[in-house]
């Protein structure tokens, strides 16, 4: 993509092919001794993609994983049941690649030694549950107990890479590391995983009246190795409450609403998703010093600050909801949430002058989610003819409620050479883009020289015809970072999807699609770090004169106005979309045609994946949350659109 589009894939021209761009005895070539392309206009890593694929041959990775669990259930005195499992699974994985002699472009080369590396690595994860349940009935009164036990072990394990050098080999085909070489040229580094446990006691109470009142309650006590002692522990409780309106005798059968249920709840989770010993401050080697004799002496320094505080981020949530079937065929759910997430583990932005290497973990911020989840379906069948259709919504309100004592805000993430884009801020959504507002483009001088202060000052003395211009948001008569201000979330505000299912004798039709809306992407496809580096089409609606785009800038070398190189709105689109994920047509065999051979169920389909996408927004796909949790575009690779053919045979 920031390639530009003049340097040729492959070079066939005997005169360029001798130029002094081409005398590497590294440069790389294709099958028939044709140099591959090199782009004398855009630097760094950005090189040929087929000259790049040519490093990468012999590059592979692997994996095994051995899962397996065993249990053991007694049932006693007749209504006790105590159950003992445990679970186990051993990983085995890693990768081996070889590094050639290369020169992909004056920045990007390997002209020393060709290098061979291959990591493997082990782990063992395993834990053990006991339940004793007891389960009774009552008349119409339903009542079960349940207590248990558990305990968890993680990342039991080790690995190690070795890597050979300088092996008298060109080719990835005859990488070995079976080759006889100089001790210096073999290096090895092994490492042992931290070992990290959990253990947890729980109970639930379920309690059901004549199926019209429920109740469901339960309690956790859950501790881990990941904090210290003081803070090992933590208690995380929930219940939940449901009425069946309709079982009540006062309910009068009709065919509008067939049933109602009311439910609502309220629970806290823990969450100790960090490293390991992040509580601790160790000594680290690197912190050379001299005695006052110039000789210089090994030195230690602590690689972080101990925080003892150290404990279980929770997130608490209320929901209440209601079901409703009407109409016979009719299902509705709606649902209101609020979710609060509490001592939120980050670690902490601190100066530069107190010394340690790693910024401290600590307990920082609160955030809140609150939204509406609706669910709306349809199920009819005749004779033929059946239908299905069902189709989600749900609203969500993202805020930042609180953040590390003394600050209103935290940088997110950056771009490139544009620096943070970002803010984590308190009172907005979680990564809301943050920078300066344009007010359009300057058309001609005379609008640069209007643009002034009430002293009178021009306040972008350096802009020229074709530049934006910037909002002065505090009205201090200058443009700097006192203007930025909030540009829109990339968290959607609006997610949605339906599926349909339709079928008519032997054939059967599944589409389902979904979309979001109500959020804004970065739209960074391009490197701004490198001058050169290619745009796409929709530069060439740029300003080159008076009347010509006012959306746009000029393009130019001396970019004094900052009209690509400042975070702005210029570079954020929405990110509404509509996809048609999935499309599935299958045809079953009459059983007439199945039955001789045995066979009781034949069905053919072909599917569709990602067929159509819907969307103003101009990059390769709008559906990045994956890539990027802050709607930043890096330039992902787009989602395949794709197509099967199978058969499903049940005998």
């Amino acid at each position: 993509m920031n390639l530009d589009p003049t340097t040729p894939l492959v070079v066939t021209d005997p005169a360029l092919a001798s130029s002094s761009t081409y005398s590497n005895p590294n440069i790389v070539r294709d099958p028939y001794g044709n140099p591959y392309g090199i782009s004398t206009l855009v630097g760094q890593e950005m090189s040929n993609p087929m000259a790049f694929r040519y490093t990468q041959l012999g590059n592979s990775g692997w994996s095994d994983d051995f899962i397996a669990n065993i249990f053991a259930e007694v049932k006693f005195l007749k209504d006790f049941t105590f159950k003992s499992s445990i679970n186990g699974k051993k990983s085995y994985w890693g990768n081996q690649s070889f590094t050639p002699l290369f020169y992909l472009n004056p920045n990007y080369s390997n002209l020393n030694f060709n290098s061979l590396s291959r990591t493997t690595q082990q782990k063992l994860e395993w834990s053990l549950e006991n339940t004793l349940n007891w389960q009774k009935k009552f008349g119409e009164h339903s009542l079960n107990i349940l207590a248990g036990t558990g305990y968890y072990e993680y990342n039991i394990g080790f690995g190690q890479t070795v890597t050979h050098t300088n092996l008298p080999i060109s080719s990835y085909q005859d990488a070995s590391f079976n080759y006889f070489i100089p001790q210096d040229q073999k290096n090895l580094n092994a490492w042992d995983y931290v070992n990290t446990h959990k253990a947890s006691y729980f109970g639930r109470v379920v309690y059901d009246y004549a199926n019209k009142y429920l109740f469901t309650g339960t309690i956790r006590r859950d501790g881990s190795s990941k904090f210290p002692n003081a803070n090992h522990w933590g208690t995380f409780p929930a219940f939940s409450v449901g009425w069946n309106v309709d079982k009540e005798n006062f309910w009068p059968e009709n065919k509008i609403i067939n049933t109602l249920k009311l439910r609502g709840g309220y629970g806290v989770l823990g969450n100790d998703g960090i490293g390991d010993f992040l509580f601790a401050s160790f000594y680290v080697p690197g912190a050379n010093y001299t005695n006052g004799s110039n000789v210089i002496m090994p030195g230690y320094i602590p690689n972080t600050l101990a925080n003892p505080d150290l404990k279980w981020e929770s997130t608490s949530q209320l929901n209440v909801a209601a079901d409703i079937r009407f109409l016979s065929n009719f299902n509705l759910t709606v649902d209101y949430y609020k979710k609060k997430t509490s001592d939120i583990l980050r670690q902490i932005q601190i100066p530069g002058y107190v010394g340690v290497t790693v910024a401290p973990t600590a307990n920082i911020g609160d955030m809140e989610n609150e939204g509406v989840e609706v669910e709306l379906g349809y199920k009819k069948n005749w004779s033929d003819f059946g239908v299905s259709v069902n189709g989600n919504f749900a609203y969500l309100k993202n805020t930042v409620t609180s953040l590390e004592r003394g600050r209103d805000y935290l940088d997110g993430s950056g771009f490139q050479s544009m620096g943070s884009v970002s803010r984590i801020q308190v009172g907005e959504s979680y990564g809301s883009f943050y920078g300066y507002k344009t007010l359009g483009i300057f058309q001609n001088q005379e609008q640069v020289n209007a643009y002034r202060n009430a002293n009178g000052q021009m306040i972008l003395p350096d802009a020229k015809p074709g530049d934006f211009i910037w909002q002065d948001t505090n009205g201090d008569g200058k443009i700097s970072d006192a203007d930025k201000v909030n540009l829109g979330n990339s968290v959607p505000k609006y997610t949605f999807g339906m599926t349909v299912n339709l079928n008519y004798k032997n054939w059967d039709l599944m589409v389902f699609a979904q979309g979001q809306a109500g959020n804004k992407i970065f739209q960074g496809l391009r490197r701004l770090d490198i001058l050169n580096a290619n745009y796409q089409t929709a530069i060439l609606d740029r300003w080159t004169g008076e009347g010509t785009s006012n959306t746009t800038p000029r393009v130019t070398t001396n970019d004094t106005n900052h009209n690509y190189t400042w975070m702005s709105d210029y570079y954020l689109q929405k990110g509404d979309y509509v996809r048609v994920k999935l499309v599935q047509l299958g045809y079953t065999l009459p059983q007439t045609m199945t039955q001789n051979f045995g066979v009781s169920k034949v069905r053919f389909y072909v599917t569709g994946e990602n067929l159509f996408t819907f969307t103003k927004y101009t990059g390769y796909d709008p559906e990045i949350a994956a890539g990027d949790s802050f709607g930043i575009d890096r330039a992902y690779y787009p989602q395949a659109k794709t197509f099967l053919f199978g058969a499903n045979v049940t005998f």
